[in-house]
């Protein structure tokens, strides 16, 4: 199928999930007669054309596909009769479920890697093929997992719209953590060839504007579709023509999208002062501090390493340390920063692990430090499993 015809199907899956499970229940099996009528539209689309209505047309063939499915399923005689008796009408194809289905995804018996890979099969309409590819496991296992979510789904009792007053920000927050993770596998993949995944930006994106579109006044889903924008911008120049990892300060700032950057800033700008701040509004405040530097050594690091130092009140962790020494060793000198540094590294575990030693071996050498540099760029590049952030780290220990 060409893009425009997937991009259809994309658009309207989670609506069609949404419409068969709100009528009939039993998401497992509804969300089978989906895949069903999405491959069904894959061979008759491009032969006869997409039609007026495709929602209503993915809906009449995944329902008839999920009847036939009960039909013939003896042991439940009466799930069949009650289905047969329900048929796909014009309401149900004007209806959208789509924030409900990305809620139902997220649902808190599922952990956080069961929840990213049946968001992007159930709302992103992706094929468990395209899902396993992109996080680098074998089909089958990718599958193993979808199945299992969707069993604990159904052990749950979960249902289309179960989300109470009470627990919807909950809710709400993990669907935006989960879009988060999307994107960044998609930005920088764990593993793999390729640095970019641009299938994964482009969708986790696109279901974040939904998101935001459902929840206009959610001040901190602005915060995230802002942060993912301010960083996708930055994907042309962050790799070379071999696809080597280019680094913040080596990019070439004119091959920034400059697009994407204006409607990010304007996001986080409208965010900032009406409501309360959270950890993605913070992030993509940062994202917009280096959008207005024209060159690396522009940056204002005052600026970076204050809102560091909020994100690190409102929402500490490894990653978050790892930042902000960076911004403070620009500030107050590179021992300043490894200082803040070492108790990450007593930790018993530290996450990521590559990344520690990577950001403690740049600043090692910014300090004058090159052999201990040189052998903290060769334990990071030991660490990493992505093969442009092995390059770059082993070239790296090569110079120090």
């Amino acid at each position: 199928m060409d893009s425009r015809l997937e991009d259809v199907w994309r658009r309207e899956s989670p609506h069609v999930l949404g419409a068969l499970v709100r009528r009939y229940g039993h998401f497992d099996a509804c969300e089978d007669a989906v895949q069903e009528a999405l491959l069904a539209a894959a061979v008759h689309w491009p032969r006869a054309g997409v039609p007026a209505n495709p929602r209503g047309w993915l809906i009449r063939a995944a329902s008839r596909r999920l009847v036939d499915a009960l039909r013939s399923d003896r042991a439940r005689h009466d799930r069949e009769t009650a289905a047969t008796r329900l048929e796909p009408d014009s309401h149900a194809a004007a209806a959208d479920d789509s924030l409900h289905v990305l809620l139902l995804c997220c649902h808190p018996s599922l952990t956080p890697a069961s929840q990213v890979a049946l968001t992007l099969r159930a709302v992103g309409g992706l094929t468990t093929e395209q899902i396993a590819a992109a996080f680098l496991v074998p089909p089958a296992t990718m599958g193993q997992r979808i199945s299992r979510a969707k069993a604990k789904l159904a052990a749950a009792g979960a249902r289309l719209g179960d989300a109470t007053r009470a627990d919807l920000p909950d809710r709400v927050n993990s669907a935006r953590q989960v879009l988060y993770l999307v994107f960044n596998e998609g930005y920088t993949a764990t593993g793999g060839t390729d640095l970019l995944d641009v299938s994964l930006t482009a969708e986790a994106i696109r279901l974040t504007r939904e998101l935001r579109r459902r929840l206009p006044s959610d001040t901190e889903t602005a915060g995230l579709l802002a942060l993912m924008l301010l960083t996708e911008a930055r994907s042309p120049a962050r790799t070379d023509a071999r696809g080597d990892l280019v680094p913040l300060a080596g990019q070439d700032r004119t091959r920034w999208d400059a697009g994407l950057i204006a409607e990010g800033t304007a996001l986080v700008e409208a965010a900032l002062p009406t409501g309360p701040v959270g950890p993605f509004q913070l992030q993509a405040a940062i994202a917009a501090v280096h959008s207005e530097a024209a060159r690396y050594e522009d940056t204002d690091w005052p600026q970076i390493a204050e809102l560091y130092r909020m994100l690190d009140a409102l929402a500490p962790g490894p990653v978050v340390t790892m930042n902000r020494a960076v911004a403070v060793a620009m500030t107050d000198g590179p021992e300043a920063g490894l200082a803040m540094l070492d108790p990450l590294l007593r930790a018993p575990a530290p996450a990521p692990a590559h990344r520690l030693h990577a950001v403690r071996a740049h600043l090692l050498e910014r300090a004058g430090r090159p052999a201990e540099a040189r052998d903290a760029f060769r334990e990071a590049a030991r660490l990493a499993v992505s093969t442009p952030e092995q390059r770059y780290l082993l070239a790296k220990a090569a110079r120090s």
